[in-house]
């Protein structure tokens, strides 16, 4: 993600140590955190159907809204829906074999890598490219 909207450019995304090293694994985990300002900023919807005030009348107060249809129909566009930080109990996650967000952003890279197929290119596209290339050469005087 390279940006969050408009002209809002995130940038440095992957890069250590001020720019001088690049990592996989945090371009993953800046990429997941993107998403996740992007989602907080975005805002909430307020809707008739957002409030659910019929809902909250028919289950109550101090009443259960877990099993409403409801709550599972709105329940993923209510928060982020993060892949790589484990929001599960300390034991279960310990259990599961407690790899933290590095670990799990690192999984998540070496697969990217080892299995991504791009689209290829649309026709013409590389042709394009170098005719672009070779104006920025002759603009700025540089030699092949």
């Amino acid at each position: 993600m390279a940006a969050l909207g408009g002209a809002n450019l995130i940038y440095g995304l992957g890069m250590l140590e001020l720019g001088i090293t690049f990592d996989f694994a945090q371009l993953v985990m800046d990429n997941e955190m993107a998403k996740m300002i992007k989602k907080a900023v975005s805002g909430i919807s307020v809707t008739e159907e957002t409030l659910a005030v019929d809902v909250i009348k028919q289950v109550g107060a101090g009443g259960e809204f877990v099993t409403s249809d409801h709550t599972f129909q709105h329940f993923k566009t209510a928060h982020s829906q993060t892949k790589l930080i484990d929001r599960r109990m300390r034991d279960t996650w310990l259990g599961l074999g407690g790899k933290d967000f590095t670990e799990r952003a690192y999984e998540v890279a070496i697969s990217i890598l080892e299995n991504h197929k791009p689209d290829p290119l649309p026709a013409g596209a590389a042709e394009k490219i170098r005719e672009i290339v070779e104006q920025a050469e002759k603009e700025y005087g540089i030699n092949k």
